[in-house]
């Protein structure tokens, strides 16, 4: 009894010293995207809340594995940080080797939020339903066009995903960024886009330039409540994307936890939800096990995926 109560006041005493200096938080994109966004977000909060200065730090490159892997090799104390997106699940799939164990490398921290893909159509294109464009596709196999922006990417994958579940054939042409896929998307040049994010896409469905037909995820979306999910014409269908962080494996359990308990105050605030509606996306916080279990089944979903495709990396 007497050891394990000095345990514990052992490890309060121990949490009462973290952080110890500042804290980075890798991210492993460019920035301006919704994971730098969201990263920046949270650091200002988390700066204020741990009394330490946390500095978002751009490492893109690789599709997130140059940024990964400065955190799988950081020192396990919770002073590096690693904000990651769905390619963090999906490279293990995509490159013959990887210089870290997606899995084994990382201490999961939480699942800070869920943004789900739409279907967008040119609103002169005859389709106006997910059904409707699955039976145009059966009928013109191969001679539809799909947008697709980045190898691997939830648009990417996604659209993959539909064509194997619809059991239908069109042609991936890939763009650099969404505003060049939008644009081809407008101007007939391709006749649908599987957009990563809900909220990219909204200005221009509300001033009647494109519809949607159909989100990602596997529930209607706030943004866009009028629009079913793909999963009510193809039940089990479900592209995704999300942002989560993450530690280096061997983070000490009082550290994650105070970090755990920290960020999911400043990802449950009203203001934060305020940048994730802004978005498209909502606010998850879950805890360090079902991080876990998100990218865990990711990585098996995303695998098969990309096998049956016969995808490579750019």
């Amino acid at each position: 009894m007497g050891a394990a109560l000095f345990g514990a006041q052992r490890e309060a005493a121990a949490a009462d010293t973290f952080p110890s200096r500042p804290i980075r938080m890798i991210v492993p994109s460019g920035a301006g995207g919704i994971t730098d966004i969201l990263a920046r977000v949270i650091a200002v909060r988390l700066s204020e809340n741990l009394g330490h200065q946390v500095v978002v730090d751009n490492r893109p490159g690789a599709s997130g594995v140059v940024g990964s892997d400065i955190v799988a090799k950081a020192t396990p104390d919770g002073h590096t940080l690693l904000m990651v997106f769905p390619s963090h699940p999906v490279n293990p799939s995509l490159f013959a080797k990887l210089p870290y164990d997606t899995i084994r490398d990382f201490a999961p921290v939480t699942l800070v939020s869920q943004v789900s893909p739409a279907l967008i159509v040119q609103n002169q294109f005859p389709a106006r339903s997910m059904q409707e464009l699955i039976a145009t596709a059966k009928a013109k196999p191969g001679q539809l066009n799909h947008a697709s922006v980045g190898i691997g990417s939830m648009g990417h994958l996604g659209a993959l995903l539909l064509r194997s579940m619809a059991k239908i054939d069109f042609a991936l042409v890939l763009y650099k960024g969404s505003p060049q896929a939008l644009s081809a998307l407008m101007s007939g040049e391709i006749q649908f886009y599987l957009i990563g994010s809900v909220g990219t896409a909204v200005t221009h469905i509300k001033t009647g330039r494109i519809r949607a037909l159909g989100v990602g995820a596997s529930q209607r979306v706030a943004a866009l409540p009028d629009v079913p999910t793909i999963a009510e014409t193809l039940p089990g269908y479900e592209a995704r994307g999300w942002n989560g962080i993450l530690a280096p494996a061997r983070t000490p359990k009082h550290v994650i936890d105070r970090l755990h308990r920290e960020i999911v105050k400043i990802v449950r605030s009203p203001e934060f939800n305020e940048v994730l509606a802004s978005e498209g996306a909502r606010a998850v916080g879950n805890t360090p096990a079902e991080l876990d279990a998100v990218i865990r089944a990711d990585v098996r979903k995303w695998a098969a995926v990309v096998k049956e495709a016969g995808v490579r990396p750019e």
